[in-house]
C-alpha cells in the first residue's frame, strides 16, 4: 500500500492564515475530502485535478456521514491514493479529527495530521478581543455547544464552568446558545457577564453581536445569527472596540 492520509486544517478563513505545509499537501493530493468550513477563497484554489469530495452539513442534512467518510478515506488510500480529509481551524479542536486518525490507524493506513490556527483563538483576536488578558483573564477554555446528541448525559460541567474567572470560548454554539446562556446563569454566572459572537469570522461578511448573557440569546435571535460564528464570554469582551457595557 502506497497510498497515505493527511488530516490538513485550513486555518480560520483565508489564504493568508494557512499554513505553506497545509498548502503543499492539498496542491500534492490526489483525493480531497471537504466541507464548507475552510471558506470559499480557500475552496477555490483546491487542485481540480484532484477527486473533490464535499462532506459538508447543510441544512441539517449531511452528504456523507462520519463512518462512510472514514470508509472512503481507507478505500482510498488502499488504492495508492495520496488522501486528504480538508478541515477549517485546526483539526484536533472539535473537528472529529481524533476519530478519523483512530479508525486510519485500526485499519493500518499512514496517517499524518497537519495542524492548523484555530478559530476559537484568530477569530476572536481579529475582531480585538484577546482571549486572555493580564487584566481580565488567566485562563481561557474551550467548549463544544454541539455535542454527540447520543451521549446518554452531557460531558460540560455547568457548575465548574460558570465558576471560571476566565474567558469561555464555544465553538458551533448559536443553535444552543439560549441553553448555554442560560445554563451558565442558573449556575451562579454574573447575568452581566459580557457575551460576543462573531460570525463568519475573517471573511467579507464578518459580523459581530455584543450582550451580555441576560440579553445575547434575545439579541442573537433579534440579528438573525448563523453558524459558523465563535462565542466568547467573559470581561475581555469588553476590550472589543463595539462593546458598549
Amino acid at each position: 500500500m502506497t497510498g497515505k492520509a493527511y488530516l490538513v486544517g485550513s486555518g480560520p478563513g483565508g489564504l493568508g492564515l494557512m499554513t505553506m505545509k497545509a498548502r503543499e499537501v492539498i496542491d500534492g493530493a490526489d483525493v480531497i475530502l471537504y466541507d464548507q468550513l475552510p471558506g470559499e477563497e480557500i475552496l477555490a484554489t483546491l487542485p481540480r485535478d484532484a477527486e473533490l469530495v464535499d462532506c459538508g452539513k447543510y441544512g441539517g442534512n449531511h452528504t456523507l456521514e462520519q463512518d462512510e467518510i472514514e470508509a472512503l478515506m481507507v478505500e482510498r488510500v488502499r488504492a495508492g491514493k495520496t488522501v486528504v480529509r480538508l478541515k477549517g481551524g485546526d483539526p484536533f479542536l472539535f473537528g472529529r479529527g481524533g476519530e478519523e486518525v483512530e479508525t486510519l490507524r485500526e485499519h493500518g493506513i499512514r496517517v499524518e495530521v497537519v495542524p492548523g490556527v484555530t478559530s476559537a483563538i484568530a477569530v476572536p483576536e481579529m475582531v480585538g478581543i484577546p482571549v486572555t488578558h493580564r487584566r481580565y483573564a488567566s485562563q481561557v477554555t474551550f467548549i463544544t455547544g454541539h455535542e454527540d446528541p447520543t451521549k446518554p448525559e452531557s460531558a460540560l460541567d455547568w457548575e465548574v464552568l460558570a465558576r471560571l474567572k476566565g474567558t469561555l470560548v464555544i465553538l458551533m454554539g448559536v443553535k444552543n446558545l439560549p441553553a448555554i446562556a442560560a445554563a451558565l446563569t442558573a449556575n451562579g454566572k454574573d447575568p452581566a457577564t459580557p457575551v460576543a459572537i462573531i460570525e463568519r469570522g475573517l471573511r467579507p461578511d464578518q459580523r459581530v453581536t455584543v450582550g451580555t448573557l441576560a440579553d445575547i440569546a434575545e439579541k442573537a435571535r433579534g440579528a438573525g445569527v448563523r453558524p459558523p460564528a465563535v462565542i466568547v464570554i467573559g470581561g475581555v469582551v469588553e476590550l472589543y472596540e463595539g462593546f458598549e457595557g
